[in-house]
């Protein structure tokens, strides 16, 4: 699946990595660090790389650390750029992935994988807080 994204971005000037970290920042500006690391279900340490790519790139900029020792992300205007030029091909890309697989089919798998992504949050948060089993959401 990955595969077939990054194909169809090919033109745009981004890659699909890209694509997704400049949405989630998007849709969550100013968004912390952290935070985005979070939501995308990404290990901080490859999301600081990643991040510092695009801000080398111009398409991001990363705050100072603020009083909280938090860092903020924003699009720049370059990167909104990038991202109305781009949105075009995902969107072709994803009506194809979706009439190939079929509508029923990618709802479904979509929840299951959401459920998958919180059960491995769950898990995770068990292995940082090492006390009890987390509840199963299935």
């Amino acid at each position: 699946m990955t595969r077939w994204y990054a194909l169809e971005l090919e033109d745009s000037g981004i890659r699909s990595t890209q694509f997704t970290l400049l949405v989630g920042i998007a849709k969550n500006q100013p968004v912390a660090m952290g935070d985005l690391a979070d939501v995308l279900m990404i290990d901080p340490t490859t999301l600081t790389r990643s991040l510092r790519l695009l801000e080398k790139e111009g398409l991001i900029k990363i705050s100072v650390r603020s009083a909280r020792r938090q860092r903020f992300l924003n699009v720049t205007r370059k990167g909104e750029q990038a991202l109305r030029r781009s949105l075009p091909a995902w969107r072709k890309a994803h009506a194809q992935f979706v009439s190939t697989v079929g509508a029923r089919y990618w709802n479904d798998l979509r929840h299951e994988l959401e459920t998958l992504a919180h059960l491995a949050g769950d898990l995770e948060k068990l292995k940082v807080g090492g006390s009890e089993r987390p509840p199963l959401r299935a």
